[in-house]
């Protein structure tokens, strides 16, 4: 874990020294609190020996055992130069059948942040705008599984960091309306075995520096270490506004 921590602090600083030594220039920064309507599958376990909660709920479900969410996007850029993060929180009851008549609850406590710095290589094209990304996305997870009636409980926590590489594509269809798409792909072991998420967007300018954002969102994560499993996909609608500076 030490050596984990040592990554992801490097990757979380980096763009912030990349700012401190940027010569005096302007800024644009745009910050977009938004609402992830978060359909989830998957399977989960917090320690080798206790039993697997294999889940599989729409928004709808969620929504009625959510315990708290909060989602904040941010970016920053410079001529060429570009910053993001992006923090996702969540915490999710759920339940399901371990056995006829016997019920096993979970309850997944989840903080995704991701901190990344690339460049435009596309810059030039009228309407399109193309960035290459590098970064980290850091997860803090805890996991709980009961078993009520065979008087069961299980618990753990994990943290851990995960190298990302990502494209995201801007591209102005009207005067008002553009288009945001968004991938990236990782883990490759380092934390999880593997760790993926795409975005679509469409946005419109209220004015020049509001807009409003409609779009979906797909997150992928598996990690599987110290008996823990964690095999979760999420997907759904998001709507947004963003401002900028």
């Amino acid at each position: 874990m030490g050596t984990l921590r040592t990554f992801f602090s490097a990757a979380a600083i980096t763009p912030i020294l990349a700012l401190a030594q940027m010569p005096d220039a302007d800024w644009r920064i745009q910050v977009t609190p938004y609402v992830w309507m978060i359909g989830s599958a998957g399977d989960l376990r917090p320690t080798a020996h206790a039993p697997t909660l294999h889940s599989h709920k729409s928004f709808a479900d969620i929504l009625k055992n959510l315990d708290g969410a909060f989602f904040l996007h941010a970016t920053a850029r410079q001529q060429r130069l570009v910053v993001l993060g992006d923090v996702t929180y969540a915490s999710i009851s759920d339940a399901a059948k371990l056995l006829p008549g016997i019920a096993i609850d979970g309850k997944l406590r989840q903080t995704a942040i991701s901190a990344m710095a690339g460049y435009q290589v596309l810059h030039d094209h009228p309407r399109h705008s193309l960035d290459v990304l590098g970064g980290v996305r850091f997860w803090s997870i805890r996991a709980t599984v009961k078993v009520p009636a065979l008087n069961l409980q299980a618990s753990n926590t994990a943290h851990w960091a995960d190298p990302i590489i990502g494209l995201r594509l801007h591209s102005q269809l009207t005067p008002r309306w553009s288009s945001l798409l968004y991938a990236d792909v990782g883990g490759a072991g380092v934390g999880a075995r593997s760790t993926w998420q795409v975005m679509g967007s469409l946005n419109y300018a209220l004015r020049d520096n509001v807009h409003l954002s409609f779009g979906y969102r797909h997150l992928d994560v598996d990690y599987r270490k110290n008996g823990m499993l964690l095999d979760i996909r999420q997907s759904g609608p998001l709507l947004g506004a963003t401002w900028q500076f």
